[in-house]
């Protein structure tokens, strides 16, 4: 026999669990299928313990023995279960408060698991022993290889373990656990394929939807109209982001000369820094070369009220150049409903102006 553990444990909810890898199962799952309530065993991989206790220090130990040892009749309360590790296995608390103790536990080897108990019911009763207190209920948690069987109730005496035990006997089967397991994971499949519709304005999206820019915001929107658009030739796509464009500045009141260049410059299909800065003055042959100096849009991307009329502008216009004419469009007309209270008027006059005899 080897003593893996022996030492104060701290418990939580009158609960401490052996882990060796598993995910967390709750409660009702560990006992499913199961006599007792004491020593849940039925997810593999994990034990889960219950004490007197609900918070606060109590004896434990843990051995390991060659062969089944005698049972401690001493001891108030007696379970057994079968185990199986399916990795390292280590005592854990609840929320960490203490340990892991490490527990030299064979992985993928079948282990009788017996489950002492003494002073439950006075532990129960118990707040937390103070520094100075004798610890109230203590346990002891026996291992050695055995071939699986199904648990039992050893020795039943303290009201705690009575009520733990009843609790176990009204748990599901382990099958009918894994059935709501699965229709649980259905379901949550199903809600996430609905926000996911749904976010895409009632349809799921195309591959070339996913990889566009806005096309999540426009379709929520509108799909109508981004659907229209997937089906519009380069040409067309082209002038609705110019159209849309413009349409903004409008929108917004940008009336100055200055922008006015800007937008006629994108019309007339001058290359991008052209567009944005005019077109470069004239060289003198005759004269000293100097640096041009160009002004480009702030680093922030999208429309927003309060910012210069220029960099809005910019913005706007910018994703007119997309190399995509698709994403261009899709970019830009998503930029140009910023400056409109109701966005939907920008969608429906471009639906009026471009899209009325595109297929549905």
């Amino acid at each position: 026999m080897r003593t893996l553990m022996t030492g104060p444990a701290w418990v939580a909810y009158a609960q401490i669990y052996v882990e060796s890898g598993a995910d967390f199962a709750d409660l009702g799952e560990c006992f499913a299928g199961q006599r007792n309530g004491l020593c849940g065993a039925a997810v593999e991989g994990s034990l889960f313990l219950m004490t007197g206790l609900h918070t606060g220090q109590v004896g434990f130990t843990v051995e390991l023995h060659e062969r089944m040892p005698s049972v401690e009749y001493s001891a108030e309360d007696v379970v057994e279960a079968s185990y199986r590790p399916i990795g390292e296995a280590a005592l854990v608390t609840w929320g960490g408060s203490g340990g892991p103790w490490p527990l030299e536990l064979e992985p993928g080897v079948d282990y009788r698991v017996r489950y002492s108990a003494w002073g439950m019911d006075a532990g129960h009763q118990a707040g937390p022993p103070m520094d100075d207190e004798p610890l109230v209920d203590r346990y002891l948690l026996q291992f050695w290889p055995a071939r699986p069987a199904p648990d039992r109730v050893v020795k039943e005496t303290s009201r705690q373990a009575a009520y733990r035990h009843k609790f176990a006997r009204e748990q599901p089967t382990p099958a009918q656990f894994a059935e709501r397991k699965r229709e649980k994971a259905r379901q949550a499949e199903a809600q996430r394929l609905a926000e996911r519709v749904a976010a895409w304005g009632g349809a799921l999206p195309t591959e070339r939807l996913e990889r566009t820019r806005y096309a999540r915001e426009l379709s929520e929107l509108d799909r109508d109209v981004v659907d229209r658009l997937e089906q519009t030739e380069p040409q067309t796509l082209r002038s609705i982001a110019r159209w849309a464009a413009r349409r903004a500045c409008q929108e917004a009141g940008y009336d100055d000369e200055r922008i006015a260049g800007v937008l006629d410059r994108m019309d007339r299909g001058a290359d991008w820094l052209e567009t944005l800065n005019g077109p470069p003055p004239p060289v003198d042959p005759d004269a000293e070369p100097g640096e041009t100096v160009f002004q480009f849009v702030d680093q922030v991307h999208g429309w927003f009220d309060d910012r210069d009329p220029f960099d809005n502008t910019s913005t706007v216009v910018t994703a007119t150049f997309n190399e995509d004419p698709f994403r261009a469009a899709v970019e830009t007309v998503w930029l140009a409903t910023g400056p409109f209270t109701d966005k939907t008027r920008l969608l429906a006059e471009l639906r009026e102006r471009f899209l009325t005899n595109s297929v549905r």
